[in-house]
């Protein structure tokens, strides 16, 4: 996410490049598409079979490397996009909202609705979480597995580039802004694995908990406010609020 918006920066921002912003995206998306799919294709093909703990770990370190990356790429001061729209406003009566949480509102729900029929309305969408579930079963199946994986970390890369513009159209973001995903991880978790709904909704609790945490509490206290959430949602309902465990014939 970071990454991807820091690309969408330099391509707008640079006195070399100075792309338009809606040539930018695209490109950005492109490239982060492709950095996701070599990724996978160099590095964590070679953890293939082993348990997914050591997935997590590398991906961690992998994240403490592109956060390094970064920050020697283009240093660790806030940096801003610019963004078309910056400074509008639309009124609905007394609301006033500004264009970039517009934006963020139309495009994650639209970006929700066509994953989730790609998901479940394509074969290559249901190739994806039949590999997800049970990579032997899928190989079994016919699945090439490994193809699977590594269009699925390509596909990551687009996602998160497209959550990196929106959060870096509200305002300034530097290197460590990726730890942001750790937000994400949670509210996933909440929702559900496996159901894009469900982590939409989860996204909503989380964004909520935390400024009526700070109404009540302080500061500090409310940070760990989603966290709390996350571990009722994990003894009480380890699976998620709208868990999607489904059998599908592929």
């Amino acid at each position: 996410m970071m990454f991807g918006a820091f690309i969408t920066i330099w391509l707008t921002n640079s006195d070399y490049l100075g792309v338009n912003f809606w040539l930018a995206v695209p490109i950005a998306l492109l490239i982060m598409g492709a950095l996701g799919y070599l990724l996978d294709m160099v590095v964590l093909q070679r953890m293939f079979g082993q348990p997914q703990i050591a997935v997590v770990i590398l991906t961690i370190a992998l994240g403490f490397i592109l956060r390094f990356a970064a920050g020697a790429i283009w240093g660790h001061e806030p940096q801003s996009l610019e963004f078309p729209f910056a400074g509008s406003a639309i009124r609905l009566g007394d609301l006033v909202l500004g264009i970039e949480e517009v934006a963020v509102i139309v495009v994650t729900l639209l970006l929700t609705l066509v994953l989730y029929l790609f998901f479940n309305q394509t074969k290559l969408g249901m190739g994806m979480q039949a590999a997800s579930q049970n990579q032997l079963a899928a190989y079994y199946m016919g699945i090439p597995v490994k193809r699977i994986q590594s269009l699925v970390w390509g596909l990551g890369g687009v996602v998160a580039a497209i959550a990196g513009i929106l959060f870096a159209s509200k305002g300034a973001i530097d290197p460590s802004s990726g730890l942001l995903g750790i937000k994400a991880f949670a509210a996933a978790v909440i929702g559900g694995m496996g159901s894009l709904p469900g982590a939409l909704i989860g996204g909503i609790i989380i964004g909520m908990v935390e400024p009526f945490a700070q109404y009540f509490l302080d500061p500090q206290s409310a940070r760990i406010a989603p966290y709390m959430i996350l571990l009722l949602v994990l003894i009480l309902r380890p699976a998620g609020l709208f868990a999607q465990m489904q059998k599908k014939k592929v």
